[in-house]
């Protein structure tokens, strides 16, 4: 008894010298660095927004000065615009097909992948891999031939089909390991207790693998929303413009009007920059699980 009673002091003296340890702040060339990144990388976007707030005059004495006084009339006349909220509805559809198709296909095939055993398993699984080397810039030109042969030109199905189709590589890649690490006397308990293979799938399988379906959901999201050169080869008329094209077209017919055209981007790349912002940690964690397993 007397020597826990005696123990017990040092330990607290122990603890309350850790704590008044001065913190060790670390290389400050490495909190330099992580401060010019961020720098570089929210300087654009700043500029784009507050430009908004400016008049054109205010751009041309000083470029990169300060709304004064701020001006709202920009965003106001975009977001009474039916044109950008034509835009916006149009993107909004592309990247909804998208997301759910690269989500319910890649699911499937990473399951079966991760959970069967079959000849040439290895090769497509090593086939999606590859897929990574291909981005859909390569491949516009023979694909802008399929789409027209299936008469999907002028079509956003024209867009979010091979949007999928090159969204899978990224999720199988991502989903397989969380797939593979569910245990397999998991999926015999499940078994002993009733449950079919679809039951399994359904119950089990995907509530665990949850933080790998959210990130790819949010990458082929944010990766549809973005795109600016299938569309750009598809879409032919206004009417079915994304906000990629749309701000494009917007440049052009309203090329003086600097203001106009920064609160114009910045409207049109806020839903995917809080989309990210929000679900950053999802992303992050999937990631992460992914590489683990």
């Amino acid at each position: 008894m007397s020597a826990v009673t005696s123990g017990a002091p040092f330990t607290r003296t122990r603890s309350a010298k850790r704590a008044d340890r001065p913190q060790k702040w670390g290389n400050p060339v490495t909190y330099f660095i992580a401060l010019l990144l961020i720098a570089v990388s929210l300087g654009p976007v700043l500029y784009l927004v507050l430009g908004g707030f400016r008049t054109n005059s205010q751009i041309t004495v000083s470029p990169a000065g300060l709304p004064h006084p701020w001006v709202f009339g920009n965003y106001t006349k975009i977001l009474k615009s039916g044109i950008f909220w034509g835009e916006f509805a149009n993107s909004t559809i592309v990247a909804a097909i998208s997301t759910i198709g690269v989500v319910l296909l890649g699911i499937m095939v990473s399951y079966v992948i991760a959970r069967y055993d079959f000849k040439l398993k290895g090769a497509m699984y090593a086939l999606f891999a590859a897929g990574l080397m291909f981005p859909l810039v390569i491949a516009i030109t023979p694909l802008y031939i399929v789409i027209k042969d299936l008469g999907l030109v002028d079509s956003l199905l024209g867009v979010a089909i091979p949007q999928i189709a090159f969204g899978l590589p990224t999720t199988v890649i991502i989903l397989v390991p969380f797939l593979r690490a569910i245990p397999k006397e998991l999926e015999e308990a499940s078994a002993i207790d009733g449950a079919s293979r679809l039951g399994f799938f359904f119950r089990m399988a995907i509530p665990l693998s949850l933080p790998g379906v959210i990130t790819v959901a949010i990458l082929a999201f944010i990766g549809s929303w973005n795109n600016y050169v299938l569309p750009l080869y598809v879409l032919n008329s206004q009417s079915n413009y994304t906000l990629p094209l749309g701000v494009q077209a917007f440049s052009s017919q309203y090329s003086s009007d600097t203001a106009s055209i920064l609160a114009f981007t910045s409207l049109a790349m806020l839903p995917a920059l809080l989309f990210f912002a929000v679900f950053q940690r999802r992303i992050v964690g999937g990631l992460t699980g992914a590489v683990k397993g």
